[in-house]
């Protein structure tokens, strides 16, 4: 009986071993990979909620990709995507890009326009062209008015001219007043108004459109002589505003001075009888001394 004791006893402690061994140890040994492995829990940030994987995460490790939606976030270091541009210096444009057309007369100026750029689009100021002939040129003036700012010396003009006050200018010689107030015939001297161009022809281009200042709005060019002058250039033109006219000149001349001087002379058509005298002035500018 004793032998049948202990064997009873031996097979009840092998099934009770094995009911616990079943209960430990999965059923299948795929199962402790199953999910995951999380790292260890964080501490709360400031706002009190727990930090996402990625602020856990080591800057040395970066972790890897996940495969779902990527959530809004910082922007990563890959290539920046579309959007304003930055407040740095603007980068070039294409290679071989086309240069800009000179704006075309009457059109808009855009900044870092030339001066000559902007000559070219004022309509009021037609191409000097080949047909603009040269005039016949008188013989100097033996009296003359010299003007030592400008290096220069003009005819001093017989009556009715007389001189007058320059200011704004460094010479001045005028007509009579016209009855009503009108227009009337002005002679002066200054250094050039104007930028100084690459040729003497230019300059004087220039400074024949700065003369309209001096006449009324809306006043347009139309060219009747232009050539060479001894150290310089000189224009004549008719100058139209509405039903009326002058006729009037410039001459560039370098008399040595920092800049070159200008001889600048209108007469109104009211005054047309002086209109010759525009021929003594161009012929009798020259260089002091």
């Amino acid at each position: 009986m004793r032998v049948v004791y202990r064997g009873l006893v031996m097979a009840a402690a092998v099934t009770a071993v094995a009911v616990a061994l079943a209960m430990v140890l999965p059923s299948e040994p795929d199962e402790v990979a199953a999910g995951p492995v999380t790292a260890p829990p964080a501490a709360l940030s400031s706002s009190g909620s727990a930090p996402t994987a990625e602020t856990s995460a080591s800057p040395a490790s970066p972790s890897p990709v996940s495969p779902g939606p990527v959530s809004p976030g910082p922007a990563s270091p890959g290539p920046a995507s579309p959007g304003p541009a930055s407040p740095g210096p603007a980068s070039p444009g294409p290679a071989g890009a086309a240069p800009r057309e000179t704006p075309a007369p009457g059109g808009s100026l855009a900044p870092g326009y030339t001066a000559m750029q902007a000559l070219y689009a004022d309509p009021r100021v037609p191409k000097l062209t080949s047909k603009v002939k040269r005039m016949p040129m008188r013989a100097p003036a033996k009296r003359v008015v010299k003007d030592p700012r400008t290096g220069l010396a003009v005819p001093r003009m017989p009556g009715p001219w007389k001189t007058s006050g320059a200011a704004p200018f460094t010479s001045k010689q005028v007509l009579p007043n016209q009855r009503g107030g009108g227009l009337r015939g002005v002679l002066v001297t200054c250094p050039l108004p104007t930028m100084e161009q690459e040729t003497p022809r230019d300059t004087a281009l220039l400074a024949a459109r700065w003369t309209l200042n001096h006449h009324p709005k809306g006043s347009r060019i139309t060219w009747l002589a232009s050539q060479p002058v001894k150290r310089g250039w000189m224009l004549v033109y008719r100058v139209t505003y509405g039903k009326r006219s002058s006729q009037a000149a410039v001459v560039i001349m370098d008399g040595g001075m920092s800049k070159p001087g200008l001889a600048f002379v209108t007469v109104p058509d009211s005054q047309r009888k002086q209109w010759p005298d525009i021929g003594r002035v161009v012929s009798g500018v020259r260089v002091l001394g």
